[in-house]
Formats: structure tokens, sequence, C-alpha cells
């Protein structure tokens, strides 16, 4: 039994969203859907329209769809944001516009309707290149590093002072890179592609001995709904990283891929600890604090790559299109 009665996910259509969104309707949870499919696809929330849930096709930053798909709702989920990392020097106001500004139009369009619940997906990110690993949730806090993870912040930020000051239930998830089944952006599919295209070389950005954690769809979504379960009326904000206690350098991951797609590429690196301005050479977060809760992962990090490769080889607009930013 759940707390959430009606629950609005903002990016509802995207990897993270649509995932979340079949285990909510799976809870008999409403659900309504807003998405602007920028990113989302149709394909992943056929079977929860089939199942009873309303899409509003909108984005948050326009009032009017934000107001009708936020009816009625008691919870609201908001995955939506801008999230290409590597290129946000490219293009400075899409973060603050589409995580900041957007995180504050959905707390404003709750306090008109009367939702007191948001689930906000941030990221490590958030904790630049800090100093203490595993990361806790109270590590102090380095100079940010990325707009992606500053425009986070000022959303986690607004999110704790609406929280103090309207009474609401804050859940801040500081995700690591999520995988699994309808992901669709990032390094796994990057190096797929590419495998698919040329299996003879691979081009890494980086000297490969950058180290992450990663975490499986699946878990990411069970441990949102723990945290929800056990804070429901619980005002406040509550901060939570999400990962695995294990983490894998990139020419260790690329290793896993390569073996299960049966390839033997030349490795050819950029060099530099970092890919990008703003990459992180080290992300591991200390999750004891959701741990605490009674979750566990379910799978190990070369798992949830498996998994991810194997959803790859069945989905065929996965090479029939290019990445969509």
């Amino acid at each position: 039994m759940t707390a959430v009665k009606r629950a609005l996910v903002t990016g509802g259509a995207g990897f993270i969203g649509s995932t979340l969104t079949d285990r909510l309707l799976a809870r008999d949870v409403e659900v309504t859907i807003l998405d602007d499919f920028r990113t989302g696809r149709y394909e992943f929330i056929a079977g929860a329209l089939a199942n009873g849930a309303r899409l509003v096709e909108g984005d948050v930053l326009d009032p009017s769809a934000l107001d009708d798909a936020m009816a009625g709702a008691d919870t609201v989920f908001h995955l939506q944001a801008n999230a290409d990392v590597r290129r946000g020097l490219a293009h400075p106001r899409r973060d603050l516009e589409q995580n900041t500004i957007a995180t504050a139009n959905v707390l404003e369009a709750m306090r008109a309707h009367g939702a007191t619940t948001i689930g906000f997906s941030s990221t490590g990110s958030v904790y630049g290149e800090p100093e203490v690993f595993p990361t806790p949730e109270d590590a102090p806090f380095p100079i940010q590093t990325s707009l992606y993870a500053a425009s986070k912040l000022a959303g986690e930020g607004m999110i704790a002072a609406y929280a103090a000051g309207f009474g609401f239930t804050g859940l801040i998830f500081r995700f690591v890179s999520v995988l699994g089944e309808r992901y669709t952006h990032g390094h796994v599919i990057d190096f797929y592609r590419a495998l698919k295209r040329d299996p003879s070389v691979l081009h890494v950005l980086g000297d490969g001995r950058q180290e992450k954690s990663y975490l499986y769809v699946q878990d990411c979504v069970s441990a949102i709904l723990t945290a929800a379960d056990h804070h429901a009326g619980d005002s406040g904000a509550h901060v939570y990283n999400l990962g695995t206690d294990e983490t894998i350098v990139v020419d260790d991951s690329i290793a896993v891929i390569t073996e299960r797609l049966g390839a033997t590429p030349r490795i050819e690196h950029a060099g530099g600890k970092r890919g990008w301005v703003g990459d992180s050479p080290l992300i591991h977060l200390d999750t004891r604090r959701i741990r605490a809760l009674g979750w566990e992962p379910e799978l190990t990090i070369p798992q949830a790559v498996r998994r991810t490769l194997d959803w790859f080889e069945q989905t065929p607009f996965i090479l029939a299109e290019e990445a969509r930013t």
C-alpha cells in the first residue's frame, strides 16, 4: 500500500519517468504524465496509457499544460529536465530554464493545487569533485563544476525552502547514472552505436580511468518508492543518494560491452582525467541512508550494463536514430 494516490510524473515518457509510471500504476495509483517528447517516447508509455494513465503533452515551462497536468495530484515526481551535461556550456540558459525555473514552476503549481509532496531527480554531480568517498549526503560542497549540477542544486534549494515555508514533503534524490531498459542517453549507448558502426576501433573521451557508480533503473525506482512510502505525511526536505556500493572505470565498462557484443576493437583514448568540462573523474556515493529504509539494489553494475545492451539488441530505433538532445 502507498500513501501516493494521484501522482503527476513530469518527464513521464522518458527513461526513468516511464518506468516509474509503470510501477505506480501497478500500485493502483492514478497517474498523469506530462511530457513534451523532446527525449521521451510514445513507445515507452503505450502500456501505461492502456492501463489508464492520463497524458498531457507539454512542458513544465508552459503554465497551461502544467496547470492541466497538476489538477488532482497529491504527489509530483519531477523528472523532466535537461540532462545534457556534456554540452551544457554550448547553451547556458537551457539548464537554468529547464532545471531551475522549471522546478520553481512545479512548486508554484503544487501550491496552487494543494499538492504537498514532491520527489525530485537531482544528481550526484552536485558534489562536484569531493574529497570524501563514498560521498555522504552531508558532505561539504565544493565549487560547482557543471551548469547542470548547479541548476539541479538550485532546484534542491527551492524545494527545501518550500518544504520549510509551506510544509511540503520534499524528497531529493541524488542519482548516479542510471542504466537499463529504455535508456537512450549516455556512454553505454554511445559506445554501442560506435561499435555497431565500426567494431574495429572505439574512441574514448578522457584516459579511460574515470571511475563511476551506476544504478539499474528498476532499483532506482524502488528506492524512490521506498522513500516516498517512508516519508508519507512527513514535512521537510529529505535528501537521499541513490547508487550502488560498487564503481567501475570506463575501460572496464568497455570490456563488459565488447564482451557482450563479441567485439575486439582497438581502444583510442583522447587523454586527460575528464571526458569534458564538468566531468567528475570519480563518483561514488554513500547510500547508507536509503539502505537504512530497507532498500537494496538487485543488480550489480556489470549486470545492469548487460541488461541495457540486451534491450538495445531488441529495440530497432536504437540504431535507426541518432541520440536526441
